[in-house]
């Protein structure tokens, strides 16, 4: 079974960058695409981005493309998203998820997701 630890998370200002990063073990993540949700407080868990299995696919939410990129590297078993030009509405709590079925091309819908991380804190400042 597939684990995931999210880190990078900090408080920043706005217009600044992060770059968070997704860690997986106990198990090869390199036949499954995976995707960055956010949680901002009193709201629902939302698609930021995903990655196909291979990382040579990926799609964004419309209020992160052209400041958010994601990316995989399946030797190390990384997931990564970095942002630039933070917004204070980028505030929220990130998780990183897996796919539940093979060769998935990073999906924006959470019920195709089977392993969650436990999210890192990222608050903009203003």
């Amino acid at each position: 079974q597939v684990q995931l630890v999210e880190s990078g998370g900090e408080l920043v200002q706005a217009g600044g960058s992060l770059r968070l990063s997704c860690a997986a073990s106990g198990g090869s993540i390199s036949r499954y695409g995976m995707g960055w949700f956010r949680q901002a407080p009193g709201k629902e868990r939302a698609f930021v981005a995903g990655i196909s299995w291979r990382g040579h696919t990926a799609n964004y939410a419309d209020s992160v493309r052209g400041r958010f990129t994601i990316s995989k590297d399946n030797e190390k078993q990384m997931l990564y998203l970095q942002m630039n030009n933070l917004e204070t509405i980028d505030t929220a709590i990130y998780y990183c998820a897996v796919e539940r079925n093979a060769y998935g091309l990073g999906s924006r819908r959470r019920i195709d997701y089977g392993t969650w991380g436990q999210g890192t804190q990222v608050t903009v400042s203003s």
